[in-house]
């Protein structure tokens, strides 16, 4: 039922755990992990004109290429693509996941409310609300209970 996965990363170490989620899933399924780290340009628009976009942008795409070798080397054994792309993170992970022809999306969401939800946005929730292809989200902040089962964590949105 599931032969490729789609796994963003930002490459923050709360975001290990949906990839966990996402490894054991993938074991399961027999399936393969696409992995992707999206540079956000646009958050870097309001930079000066003298500032070195070159370098910003080699930067970004060193700290992405660092984090979606990270996903590669957690999945011990599972098959894993790796690509570092560019644009609107949720828009690119929506696209790339119906583009690659992935079945699912598993992603970490931080589990914000309230304000805070309000003020930061989700890149998760307009993912689950743009993607046309099954997501699957994982409280990346939730302290996991001794002896848990993983899946008690995740929500098929």
């Amino acid at each position: 039922m599931y032969d490729r996965i789609l796994v963003p990363t930002d490459g923050s170490a709360e975001v290990e755990r949906a990839v966990e989620y996402a490894v054991e899933f993938a074991r399961e399924h027999d399936a393969t992990i696409r992995t992707v780290y999206v540079v956000n340009a646009a958050s870097y628009g309001g930079l000066p004109m003298e500032t070195a976009w070159d370098g910003i942008s080699d930067a970004l795409r060193e700290e992405g290429t660092e984090a979606v070798e990270r996903v590669e080397a957690l999945a011990d054994g599972v098959p894993v693509e790796t690509a570092v792309l560019e644009g609107s993170p949720s828009r690119v992970i929506a696209e790339e996941a119906r583009a690659d022809g992935c079945d699912l999306v598993i992603m970490g969401t931080h589990g914000r409310g309230g304000i805070d939800r309000l003020l930061l946005g989700s890149v998760a929730e307009r993912v689950v609300r743009c993607s046309t292809v099954p997501v699957l989200t994982v409280n990346v902040e939730e302290e996991r209970v001794e002896g848990e089962s993983i899946d008690a964590r995740a929500t098929v949105e």
